[in-house]
């Protein structure tokens, strides 16, 4: 179960167009994928050296705090994904989500537990968790 599946089950469920990934880190892989596939991927990331590495792969990417997001650098987003979050940002990240009003995927660690209000979706093994504010 590569984490590319990941990127081909966003692509299943998201319309091409913009999509960013909160936390990118120096895992790049989903991002890529996503590119490949025709989407608009922006990169978001605290660490100016995850950005500036970002950038060099060719993904767009901005450095932000999701504790206080610039709401602009998401406008046009059909959804917001994240790969293996730090516990801490889940909540923020979610925040977020509810904020744009966008569907957000979660692709945690395994063992790391989710806040309640997401739906568990098992795609190749992959435990995504989903978040939909629109079927609220």
């Amino acid at each position: 179960m590569p984490i590319e599946d990941f990127a081909e089950f966003l692509a299943r469920e998201i319309p091409r167009g913009k999509v960013v990934e909160l936390g990118i880190g120096f895992q790049f892989k989903v991002a890529l994928k996503l590119k490949s596939l025709g989407y608009d991927v922006l990169a978001i990331d605290w660490n100016p050296e995850s950005v500036e590495r970002a950038r060099e792969l060719g993904i767009g990417a901005v450095r932000d705090d999701l504790f206080s997001p610039r709401l602009g650098l998401y406008r046009e987003a059909r959804a917001l994904y994240s790969v293996r979050p730090t516990p801490e940002i889940v909540r923020p990240i979610l925040k977020l989500g509810r904020t744009l009003r966008l569907p957000v995927y979660i692709l945690p660690l395994a063992g790391d537990a989710m806040p309640r209000g997401m739906r568990l979706v098992n795609h190749r093994g992959l435990a995504i968790y989903v978040y939909n504010p629109r079927t609220k």
